[in-house]
């Protein structure tokens, strides 16, 4: 079984014009920006802010979200730039409720296959 492996989203040039040209929800963990970008892969961008907390509570909710895209990579359409914001309120939820509020946002955003 092959996996198409999902790149990250690095350039502080990508991430604006996702926020810019890219639709965006939200809900109460997470804020997602999708926009099509043309290729046959997706890219995911992770942007946590100091406000959220120190730089263990950050990488734990970058770690938590990366996990829940990685583990249902196989049912997201192709050809997306997905960037997702943590809110403050991330930094209490546990991996459960990560995955839950990111896959709830793909449903909203209609990126799944199934849709």
């Amino acid at each position: 079984m092959k996996y198409k492996y999902s790149e990250s989203l690095k350039s502080n040039r990508d991430f604006k014009n996702v926020y810019t040209r890219g639709k965006s929800l939200a809900n109460r963990y997470l804020v997602m920006y999708v926009l099509e970008n043309g290729l046959d892969k997706n890219r995911l961008g992770m942007s946590v802010s100091k406000k959220v907390g120190n730089s263990v509570v950050r990488h734990h909710i970058t770690r938590l979200v990366r996990e829940s895209y990685r583990l249902h990579e196989d049912v997201f359409n192709s050809g997306l730039d997905i960037v997702v914001v943590a809110r403050v309120n991330a930094k209490d939820a546990g991996y459960k409720e990560i995955e839950s509020a990111f896959m709830h946002l793909t449903k909203l955003h209609r990126i799944k296959k199934s849709d």
